[in-house]
């Protein structure tokens, strides 16, 4: 085998632990590349634990529930675990279907005022 031909299978060849694997991450997932249950996840939706790991649990399940004792974002919970989102949110639908965990919507950013209240503020100040 060439110098060349060994460099090329060198690169071809994933290492199971860091996450990369595409094998690693299809036994993960269970060959699914969406959530049997029907959720609407984005990066920003907010997941909580309802309780602990319980035993038999594959081990990237029990480590969300581990991290989601306070409320984590899908992105964090991803980042966290090296794991694509992808993966991540067919794992958090599983949990979700076993009522293993909440998910719920970001707390909403303030809602601005109205333009003419402001004006309104404004043009009484002016007056003073």
């Amino acid at each position: 085998m060439s110098e060349a031909d060994q460099d090329q299978k060198q690169d071809q060849e994933w290492d199971w632990d860091d996450g990369s694997s595409p094998e690693r991450l299809y036994v993960i997932t269970g060959g699914r590349s969406g959530s049997s249950v029907s959720t609407s996840l984005d990066l920003v939706t907010l997941i909580v634990a309802r309780s602990g790991p319980r035993p038999g649990m594959q081990p990237e399940h029990a480590s969300i529930v581990r991290l989601c004792h306070s409320p984590l974002s899908v992105a964090e919970i991803s980042a966290y675990m090296s794991l694509p989102v992808s993966v991540v949110t067919v794992l958090l639908g599983d949990l979700l279907a076993d009522d293993r965990v909440v998910a719920r919507a970001p707390v909403p950013s303030a809602q601005l005022p109205d333009p003419a209240l402001i004006e309104a503020v404004i043009h009484g100040l002016q007056k003073l």
